[in-house]
């Protein structure tokens, strides 16, 4: 099977190329991403931690998925396709925001997204993929806060960044 390509693109999201995912990682080029926020009627935030054997990030916790459109895939369609993979159920979703971040790692690896962020509801337990996800729980953003600050480092960078600078967008009760 070949290597997932990941769409090139430029400051402002349009698209100039596409290159395997762990080139774009190796060589830290910027490439379109997206990050999904699943709430249920609690407001409490579906988490997931990443799978153990992931090769960056592993056993982290993170937002409920995330991963890189296709070509050719809108949005809210990869976002879709990537919670059905990953969580094991789909719902509707909504786009909020994007933004740019850059995040290197410890092994080599550089995350540099154009990161598209959805939210969607749910109120059942998912059927999670162990290939992706090692555990999963539900936590309000208070508790994810106060999380943050006392163990940043049980939390993918991504997720962090979000977190801080996008709460307004992931706040579904302000």
């Amino acid at each position: 099977m070949a290597e997932e390509q990941v769409i090139l693109v430029d400051e402002n999201d349009n698209q100039i190329g596409l290159m395997p995912k762990m080139e774009a990682h190796e060589k830290a080029l910027l490439h379109r991403a997206f990050s999904v926020f699943v709430f249920n009627d609690k407001n409490e935030l579906m988490l997931q931690q990443r799978a153990l054997h992931k090769y960056h990030t592993p056993g982290l916790w993170t937002n409920t998925c995330c991963s890189h459109q296709r070509e050719g895939e809108t949005n809210l369609a990869a976002g879709k396709r990537r919670l059905q993979e990953e969580m094991g159920f789909t719902t509707d979703l909504e786009e909020t925001t994007s933004f740019i971040y850059k995040a290197p790692f410890e092994n080599g690896l550089t995350e540099h997204e154009y990161d598209h962020i959805m939210i969607g509801y749910f109120n059942e337990k998912p059927n999670i993929n162990p290939d992706e996800v090692a555990d999963w729980k539900w936590m309000s953003l208070e508790a994810v806060k106060a999380d943050m600050k006392t163990n940043p480092d049980i939390y993918t960078a991504w997720f962090k960044i979000i977190f801080e600078k996008f709460y307004e967008y992931i706040n579904v009760n302000n």
